[in-house]
C-alpha cells in the first residue's frame, strides 16, 4: 500500500532515501533549503514544496533527515513554516537525523500537542547502502505506530528494528556511532604506530584480520586509511557532532571517558582543516600525510 510521503532535507542521505521511496511507488514531496538539489528527484517524479509546512500538509508520513538539533527544530517547529503546524491529525512524523535524546523528548511533546505521532528512526549505513535500500533503521516510539510506518521504512532499508519508546532509537544510533568512531580513532593510531616503526601496515593488519578481534567494519576502515581514500561518506565534522551528543547523553566525560577521548581526536582533526574528509581521514594526524 502506497502512502504519501514528504522528505525534508535532501543531503547525501535524504536525497537517496527519497529516491528509494519513489522507486517503491510512494508519492513523494520534497523540501530542501537549497531547492536546486531537488531537481534530480523531480525528474524521477517527486513534487517540490517551498516550505516544510507545504511539503507536510497532505502527507501520511513526513521524514526529516537534517544535520543537527537546530536544523531539526527549524523544519519541524518553526511557527510559520514548520511541518508540525501543517500535518494532518494522525499523520506520522519520522525523525531520521542523528540528534540528542533530550531534543527528541522535547520534539515528541510538541508532536503530541500537534496531534502527530512521532518515531525517532535514525539510520545506520553508507551512501551506497542508501542507494541500494540497505539502510538499517533504529526506531523508537509506539509499537503500533512503528508497525503502521514499517512499509515506508522498509522501502529504504533492509533491516528495521524497533528498539523501545521514543528516544531509544536515537540512543541506539549514538551507541552505534560511538563504537564506530572509537574503531576509527584506534585504527588511526595503530596505522601511525606501524608506519613510525617502518612496518608494512597492510601486512600487519592482514594478519590481525585473521584473529578474533577483527570486526566486520575494520576492512573498510583500514582499507580507506591505507589507500588514502578520504572521499566523504561520514565526514569528520559530523561524527564529531555526534560524539558531542554522546557525551551530553552520558552526562559528561567521567561517565564515558573513551568516547570523550575519541571526541578530542575528531575535534583536533577539524581544527587541522580535515573536517570535510571522511572520518578515516583522522589517520592524517598520526601517519604520513
Amino acid at each position: 500500500m502506497s502512502m504519501a510521503v514528504a522528505v525534508l532535507g535532501l543531503g547525501a542521505m535524504g536525497s537517496r532515501m527519497a529516491a528509494r521511496l519513489l522507486a517503491a511507488g510512494h508519492p513523494v514531496t520534497v523540501w530542501n533549503r537549497s531547492p536546486d538539489k531537488a531537481q534530480p528527484l523531480v525528474a524521477q517524479g517527486a513534487r517540490v514544496a517551498p516550505t516544510p509546512a507545504a511539503a507536510a500538509r497532505d502527507a501520511d508520513v513526513v521524514i526529516a533527515m537534517v544535520r543537527d538539533d537546530a536544523a531539526s527544530n527549524s523544519v519541524w517547529v518553526d511557527p510559520h513554516d514548520g511541518a508540525l503546524i501543517a500535518m494532518k491529525p494522525g499523520a506520522i512524523a519520522i525523525e531520521s537525523s542523528t540528534l540528542s535524546p533530550d531534543y527528541v523528548a522535547t520534539l515528541a511533546r510538541l508532536a503530541e500537542h500537534a496531534g502527530v505521532k512521532l518515531l525517532d528512526a535514525p539510520v545506520s549505513g553508507s551512501r551506497a547502502a542508501a542507494d541500494g535500500g540497505q539502510l538499517v533503521f533504529l526506531v523508537g516510539g509506539d509499537a503500533e505506530v512503528f508497525e503502521h510506518a514499517s512499509p515506508v521504512l522498509k522501502a529504504m532499508g533492509s533491516a528495521v528494528h524497533h528498539v523501545g519508546p521514543i528516544g531509544h532509537g536515537m540512543l541506539a544510533k549514538l551507541a552505534t556511532n560511538a563504537l564506530l568512531g572509537i574503531h576509527v580513532t584506534a585504527f588511526a593510531e595503530i596505522v601511525g604506530l606501524l608506519q613510525r616503526h617502518g612496518a608494512s601496515a597492510a601486512k600487519v593488519l592482514q594478519a590481525v584480520s585473521a584473529t578474533p578481534v577483527w570486526a566486520p567494519v575494520d576492512a573498510y576502515l583500514s582499507g580507506t586509511m591505507l589507500s588514502r581514500d578520504f572521499r566523504p561518506q561520514f565526514p569528520i565534522e559530523l561524527i564529531a557532532k555526534d560524539f558531542g551528543y554522546v557525551l551530553d547523553a552520558a552526562d559528561g566525560a567521567e561517565h564515558a571517558p573513551t568516547a570523550a577521548a575519541a571526541l578530542q581526536v575528531f575535534k583536533r582533526a577539524v581544527e587541522h582543516g580535515l573536517g570535510d574528509l571522511n572520518m578515516t581521514g583522522v589517520v592524517k594526524l598520526y601517519g604520513s600525510n
